[in-house]
C-alpha cells in the first residue's frame, strides 16, 4: 500500500473504533431509559460469550491420545477451584492459564 492508502486505512479503522466506543452514549444518554431488550442482553451475553470461548478453546482437544486432555481438565479444575475459593475472575483465569501453560510446556512435553 502507498503512504496515502495506509493513512486512509488507519483513519477509517480509528474512526470506526471511536464510533463504536461513543455510540452507546449517543443512543442511550443518562436521561433516557434503557430498553428492556438491551438490559436483557447485558445480563445474558457475558455468560454466553464465556461459554462460547470455552467451547472454542476445547474444540481441538484430543481425548484419545497422550496426554488425554489432562492439561485441559486440570486447568479447568484450577479455574473453577480458584473462582470458588477467591471469587476473583482475574485470579481464576490467570491462575488456570498459568497452570495449563506450565503443564503443556514442562510436564506433558
Amino acid at each position: 500500500m502507498t503512504t496515502a492508502q495506509s493513512l486512509l486505512f488507519f483513519a477509517v479503522i480509528t474512526g470506526g473504533t471511536v464510533l463504536m466506543r461513543f455510540l452507546p452514549f449517543l443512543l442511550f444518554p443518562e436521561n433516557r431509559k434503557i430498553p428492556g431488550y438491551v438490559r436483557y442482553l447485558g445480563k445474558v451475553l457475558p455468560y454466553t460469550i464465556i461459554g462460547m470461548l470455552v467451547v472454542y478453546c476445547l474444540r481441538n482437544t484430543a481425548v484419545t491420545r497422550y496426554p488425554f486432555a489432562l492439561p485441559e481438565i486440570i486447568g479447568i479444575g484450577a479455574v473453577a477451584a480458584l473462582q470458588l475459593w477467591r471469587k476473583n475472575m482475574l485470579l481464576s483465569i490467570g491462575g488456570g492459564t498459568l497452570l495449563y501453560m506450565l503443564m503443556v510446556q514442562v510436564v506433558f512435553v
